[in-house]
């Protein structure tokens, strides 16, 4: 672990959006890590005294246990558009959701007592970090529209395209059972639909990875939760998507 340079910071786009002198007060709290995938960011039940963000194409989840703990459902993706761990609270509080690493690679992390100390010093900072956790949960809700009303099809191709934006990558690293566990239905409904995406030309499938060889045909399958979510995320944190 080392730690970044203010430069290095811009490889999270939430960092890159900030002034210069709110990178530099953060910076010097940060160490970078080299995570792999199904790493523990945030224990469900935990105090929250770290905050992480994901780097260049690492991508994290927010997950629910089911009730007998078999399984976990993914509530949201956090990619190098956004952050995990305590955003807006002042860190005490414990975490209700799991967070995990789904794609690994470079995280920065702060300790949160850190991040509110510099909030209080930084009248941007703080109300910019605010600004975030409106557009996560603004995700949480998508998510659970998205899958009381659509189709496994929809919400396979919707996640897909979700991976991706976060990545900038059309390679997903993700295997089909660990792809049907996140959407929670059994593995025999996203292998059909897989085999039916690979039929048609839309995707390749490989060991551990899906990689998306027609977007546009992939979004005609996809609900249009991804754009709202983008949408929200481009007009509250000013365009932190953009083609990369």
């Amino acid at each position: 672990m080392i730690s970044p340079t203010t430069t290095e910071m811009l490889d999270n786009e939430l960092l890159a959006k900030l002034n210069e002198d709110d990178r530099r007060r953060l910076a010097v709290h940060m160490m970078m890590f080299e995570l792999a995938p199904q790493h523990i960011l945030q224990p469900a039940g935990e105090e929250v005294v770290d905050t992480w963000f994901p780097c260049g194409s690492s991508l994290a989840s927010f997950q629910l246990l089911s009730e007998d703990g078999s399984g976990a459902v993914e509530v949201a993706l956090v990619g190098r558009e956004g952050a995990i761990g305590g955003i807006v609270s002042n860190g005490s509080l414990p975490a209700y959701a799991n967070a995990i690493v789904r794609i690994g690679g470079p995280f920065f992390r702060i300790k949160t007592a850190a991040l509110e100390q510099a909030k209080l010093e930084s009248i941007t900072l703080r109300h910019w970090f605010a600004r975030y956790s409106d557009c996560l949960i603004a995700q949480v809700f998508q998510t659970s529209a998205c899958n009381a009303t659509h189709t496994i099809m929809q919400r396979s191709a919707k996640w897909l395209l979700a991976a991706m934006a976060r990545t900038r990558n059309p390679r997903v690293n993700t295997t089909q059972e660990q792809l049907a566990e996140t959407l929670g239905v059994g593995r025999t409904f996203v292998t059909r639909i897989v085999h039916q995406l690979r039929n048609e030309g839309i995707i390749f499938t490989n060991r551990g990875a899906i990689t998306v060889l027609n977007k546009s045909a992939l979004k005609e399958k996809a609900c249009r939760c991804t754009d709202l979510i983008e949408n929200h995320y481009d007009i509250v944190l000013h365009g932190i998507y953009h083609d990369g």
